[in-house]
Order: C-alpha cells, then sequence, then structure tokens
C-alpha cells in the first residue's frame, strides 16, 4: 500500500481545497481511484460542502521531493500529467507521497483561461 494524497478542489477561484490522505494499492486505475475519492468526500463529514462538485478528473500536482507551483490551488501547466483514467497508478508514474488534484475539468479550463482568485 501506498500513500497518495488527493486534493479535493471545490473552486479555483476561492482557493477551497480540502486533502484526503488515502491508503492505496498502485494497481488501480485511475477510474478507481475518482471513485474511490468521490465516495470518501460523500461519507465524511467535513468534506460535505465538496460533494456538490461533479468530479471528473485527476492531475498529478507533484511528486515526492519535487517543487511545488506558485499557484497554490492547481499547477496550471503540465497538462500532460492530467490522468488517463484508464491506466493503473504504477503504469502513471505515481509513487508514494505523490500528491493529486481532483478536479471538474469544465471549471479548470475556465480557470486557465482566466486565473483570477477572489481571495488573497
Amino acid at each position: 500500500m501506498t500513500t497518495i494524497t488527493v486534493r479535493a478542489i471545490k473552486s479555483f477561484e476561492y482557493r477551497t481545497v480540502k486533502n484526503l490522505v488515502l491508503q492505496v494499492d498502485l494497481s488501480i486505475t485511475g477510474k478507481q481511484l475518482l471513485d474511490m475519492c468521490v465516495e470518501k468526500i460523500k461519507s465524511t463529514p467535513g468534506m460535505k460542502p465538496f460533494a456538490l462538485v461533479q468530479y471528473d478528473t485527476l492531475k498529478i500536482y507533484v511528486k515526492a521531493h519535487e517543487s511545488k507551483t506558485s499557484t497554490l490551488v492547481i499547477n496550471l501547466d503540465n497538462d500532460d500529467r492530467i490522468i488517463d483514467l484508464s491506466k493503473s497508478l504504477s503504469e502513471l508514474g505515481i509513487e508514494h507521497e505523490t500528491e493529486l488534484s481532483l478536479f471538474n475539468l469544465e471549471q479548470y479550463r475556465k480557470f486557465q483561461s482566466d486565473p483570477k482568485v477572489s481571495w488573497e
């Protein structure tokens, strides 16, 4: 089992993010991880406001020992790090202590085209 952190993003504009720390088997697919995260969000009391988002995308935020981006909510570059949900986590290069972002792709594209934040 490997420990990963999934950053559930409710709002890019308001930087509304909560972390899920999960123990996962790297043989599961991205789709299975996405479903696991959505189920965890729906069943965890502190995550209830996040259950309103239609999560459909996972993206590698940072791997262990890499430097984080200057954008606090998500790395806007490196769209090649958006996960192919049909591949296993090990095929995607996910390893111990990798941080992933979980979000709605439509909201991400909108924020990417105009990355304004309302909470400074």
